[in-house]
């Protein structure tokens, strides 16, 4: 069994992550970076123009920051495009 040095590790994991969300899944896109709040009424936002039932709408993902900012990303199907 070969053992890798962790900074090898962390390579593989972060060329794994860039090459799925380089996929070409015909999703669409948008990410934010905003106080807790603001992304909140956005979130919603977003969810309300493109409902779940219709375009797949969904936060795919999200991270706290320094400061209550939130940075996130929305993804939906093209449709309304």
């Amino acid at each position: 069994m070969r053992y890798q040095k962790p900074e090898d590790v962390a390579r593989q994991i972060a060329e794994r992550r860039f090459q799925r969300s380089t996929w070409n899944d015909g999703m669409k896109r948008d990410s934010f970076l905003l106080p807790r709040t603001e992304a909140r009424a956005k979130a919603k936002e977003y969810l309300a123009r493109y409902p779940k039932a219709a375009y797949m709408s969904e936060v795919e993902n999200w991270r706290e920051l320094p400061g209550d900012m939130i940075e996130f990303t929305m993804r939906r199907l093209p449709s309304a495009d």
